[in-house]
């Protein structure tokens, strides 16, 4: 299994960008998917999540900016971030939960950058 992250690029704060990530390999079912990001010199955060019956979570500093959706039939999570601020800036990773062996085992992506210039 493999996810294959796109969309990311340099932007200027107030602007818009629309991430996707796409599973591909042997995928039976797909549990929650989310996006994580991760800024120099900080931890990775949690930045958005969406469960298989679609309810989601954000966390508080993207609320109203951010949407998190998927498309099953394409095992494909998106991110669209609107009024995107400098503090946005990151690189983005998403993540899936795939059922695999008999369990979820998460899958990763290798990360897109995120600028945002003021």
């Amino acid at each position: 299994v493999q996810l294959q992250a796109s969309g990311g690029g340099l932007v200027q704060a107030g602007g818009s960008l629309r991430l996707s990530c796409a599973a591909s390999g042997s995928i039976f079912r797909i549990n929650g998917m989310g996006w994580y990001r991760q800024a120099p010199g900080k931890q990775r955060e949690s930045v958005a999540v969406i469960r298989s019956g679609g309810s989601t979570n954000y966390v508080d500093s993207v609320k109203g900016r951010f949407t998190i959706s998927r498309d099953n039939a394409k095992n494909t999570v998106y991110l669209q971030m609107n009024s995107l601020k400098p503090e946005d800036t990151a690189v983005y990773y998403c993540n899936m939960d795939v059922w695999r062996f008999g369990t979820w085992v998460p899958y990763w992506g290798q990360g897109t950058q995120v600028t945002v210039s003021s």
